[in-house]
C-alpha cells in the first residue's frame, strides 16, 4: 500500500510539471449517436422510432456519412455520448439509447456497429480535421449489467451509502450500481478504460456525473489524462464559476458553465436583462483557466434553448441570437445536435428526438442554420473572438438590460474586436462615452442569411461610441490598432 501511495503522489505532482492539453480555439458539436443518423439499418436490432425512450437505429456509420454536415456547419470537433456496449435489458421501460448504463466499458454496441466501424468514424473523422471527444462513464454500470451480480465487491451497498457523510459519491445516482472507487480493482478498471480508448484515437474525454465520483481518484485520474496529452471536460450539473474554478484547479481542463446557461436562457430567450449575464461574464474571468471552460445553450440533460418560449418562430430567432452570441465569448463553444437549426423539446426524452438535415428542414430552420454557421466560421477566422482575453466595457444603467459590450483581444496578431450584445425590440442607435480610438464606420463581422455586408455599424469620434444595432443579437466590430 505504502508503494501505491508513493506512486499516485508521484503521479498527482506530474500535474504541474506536463503541458495541459487544451481545446482553445476549437467549436464542439455534440452528438447522441442513436438520435443522429441511421446508416447501417443491418445493426439496428429492436428499435423503434415512434418510441422516445426506444433505440432508434442512429449508428456509427450515419456518423461517418454525414461528416460533411459537420464541415458546413464548421466545428471543430465532435463529442459523442457513450458509445460501448449497453446493459442487456430495459429498465423503467427505458433502452440504453444514450449509451450512460454500461455493461461492457471497451466493446461498441452492436446497435452502433462494430469495432471496425467506429475506426472507419475515428479516422475519418481526423482526415477532416475534426478532433473526438468520448464520454466516459466512472460512476456506475448499468441497472442489470452482468458485473452487477459477477462482482458484488465492487459497488457499494445501501449500508455503505447509509454509514456514509458524502452521500453524492456513496449512494447511488438514479438507483444505478455505484462503483466503488476506493477499491484498487475497481480504480486500475477504470484507469485502463481510459487508457483503452486513448488507444482508439480519442482526443478528449468528457466525464459524466463528477460530483459523484471521490476526488482522490479523480485526480489521480485527471493526473494520468494529462501525462498521456488527452483533454478533460467535466460534467457538474449546475456549476457556476467557483465550482469550475475547483474542479480546474484539481486537474480539469473543462466543465460545462450552467451558470452562464441559465443567465442566457433568461436573457436572450426569455426576454429578460444582460444583468445576469454580466455578473456569469465577470465572475468566469477569475478562474485559472477560462479560454477551456465550455459554453452552452442545452445539451441532452435539459430542455431545449427554443422551448423556452410557446411561439416556435420566436424561438427560432433567439436561438439565431444566442448562438450568434455564444460565438462571441472567451472560451469553448458546445452546439448540442438541432440546436442549429432551433429544434424543440422538453425534459428528457423529449430534448432528445432524433436530428433532422437539410432535406426535412422547414425555411425558417435553415435560415437559423446559416445563422449559425457564418457565426462558427466568424469565431473561427478571427484570432481575437476565438482565442483572444475578454474586457468587459462599462455600460450606462440605463442601457444594461439591453446592451452588453466587450473586447476581445488577441495579443499574437494584435487584433481587437468589439462585441455588442442588443437585446432590444427594436433597431437603436446608441452613442456612449469612450476612451477608444477614433474609428471610420464600420460594419459587423456577422452577416445574417441573405446579406452581403451587415446592417449593424459602429464609427467612434469625438470620444463617443456610436452603435447601430438590429434588435435582438449579438455582433461583432474589428477595432483599429
Amino acid at each position: 500500500m505504502r508503494t501505491l501511495a508513493l506512486l499516485t503522489a508521484a503521479l498527482l505532482s506530474s500535474i504541474s510539471a506536463a503541458a495541459a492539453p487544451s481545446f482553445a480555439g476549437q467549436v464542439i458539436y455534440q452528438i447522441m449517436p442513436d438520435r443522429f443518423f441511421n446508416g447501417d439499418k443491418g445493426n439496428d436490432g429492436a428499435s423503434d422510432p415512434s418510441n422516445p425512450r426506444a433505440w432508434h437505429g442512429g449508428d456509427l456509420a450515419g456518423l461517418t456519412e454525414q461528416l460533411g454536415y459537420l464541415k458546413t456547419l464548421g466545428v471543430s470537433a465532435v463529442w459523442l455520448t457513450p458509445i460501448y456496449q449497453q446493459q442487456p435489458t430495459r429498465y423503467a421501460e427505458t433502452d440504453g439509447y444514450h449509451g450512460y448504463w454500461p455493461a461492457d466499458f471497451r466493446k461498441v454496441d452492436s446497435h452502433f456497429g462494430t469495432q471496425a466501424q467506429w475506426e472507419a468514424f475515428v479516422k475519418a473523422a481526423h482526415a477532416g480535421g475534426l478532433k473526438v471527444v468520448l464520454d466516459q462513464v466512472v460512476n456506475h454500470f448499468g441497472y442489470t449489467a452482468p458485473a452487477v451480480q459477477q462482482r458484488p465487491g465492487w459497488f457499494h451497498t445501501q449500508a455503505d451509502c447509509d454509514a456514509a457523510s458524502n452521500k453524492d459519491v456513496v449512494c447511488a445516482l438514479a438507483g444505478l450500481p455505484d462503483l466503488k472507487q476506493e477499491d484498487p480493482e475497481v480504480r486500475d478498471f477504470l484507469f485502463q478504460n481510459a487508457d483503452y480508448w486513448r488507444t482508439q484515437g480519442v482526443d478528449g474525454f468528457r466525464y459524466d456525473a463528477i460530483k459523484n465520483v471521490p476526488e482522490d481518484f479523480m485526480k489521480t485520474l485527471l493526473a494520468r489524462d494529462r501525462q498521456a496529452g488527452t483533454w478533460t471536460l467535466g460534467e457538474y450539473y449546475g456549476a457556476d464559476a467557483g465550482t469550475i474554478g475547483d474542479y480546474q484547479q484539481a486537474g480539469f481542463d473543462s466543465l460545462f458553465d450552467f451558470q452562464l446557461q441559465d443567465a442566457m436562457k433568461a436573457a436572450v430567450m426569455g426576454g429578460g436583462g444582460l444583468g445576469r449575464v454580466r455578473s456569469a461574464l465577470q465572475e468566469l474571468a477569475k478562474v485559472p483557466r477560462p479560454d477551456e471552460v465550455a459554453l452552452f445553450l442545452d445539451n441532452h440533460d435539459l430542455p431545449r434553448f427554443a422551448q423556452g418560449t410557446l411561439f416556435e418562430d420566436v424561438g427560432q430567432a433567439r436561438t439565431a441570437y444566442g448562438l450568434r452570441a455564444l460565438m462571441t465569448l472567451r472560451g469553448v463553444p458546445v452546439i448540442w445536435q438541432g440546436t442549429e437549426i432551433a429544434m424543440r423539446g422538453g425534459a428528457d426524452p423529449d430534448n432528445r428526438r432524433d436530428m433532422r438535415f437539410p432535406a426535412q428542414w422547414t425555411p425558417a430552420e435553415k435560415t437559423v442554420f446559416d445563422t449559425a454557421s457564418n457565426a462558427v466560421a466568424v469565431r473561427r477566422a478571427s484570432p481575437a473572438l476565438s482565442l483572444g482575453d475578454q474586457t468587459l466595457l462599462d455600460v450606462p444603467e440605463k442601457f444594461a438590460d439591453d446592451l452588453l459590450l466587450l473586447i476581445r483581444r488577441d495579443a499574437a496578431s494584435g487584433q481587437r474586436v468589439l462585441v455588442a450584445w442588443h437585446n432590444g425590440s427594436a433597431r437603436t442607435s446608441y452613442s456612449l462615452r469612450s476612451t477608444l480610438p477614433a474609428q471610420a464606420l464600420t460594419r459587423s463581422l456577422f452577416l445574417d442569411p441573405g446579406e452581403t455586408q451587415s446592417s449593424a455599424k459602429l464609427s467612434i469620434s469625438g470620444g463617443y461610441l456610436h452603435l447601430s444595432l438590429p434588435p435582438k443579437t449579438a455582433m461583432a466590430f474589428v477595432l483599429g490598432r
